[in-house]
């Protein structure tokens, strides 16, 4: 499977706090360090993924 990461709007290239996601498996949320795209990836569920960008946008 190709995973296509994206890069989080809100992360920082600045001071390297950089985000990726993927859109590729159903029922969750594929998040990994751009940092280090070989090292490992934290699945997020979907309901927790949807938390977290709300929180965010309202910061």
């Amino acid at each position: 499977m190709n995973i296509r990461w994206r890069k989080s709007s809100h992360s920082n290239a600045a001071n390297g706090d950089c985000l990726e996601v993927a859109d590729c498996i159903l029922g969750a949320v594929p998040v990994r360090d751009s940092k280090d795209t070989a090292g490992p990836v934290i699945l997020v569920g979907n309901a927790a993924w949807s938390a977290f960008v709300q929180h965010v946008q309202e910061a």
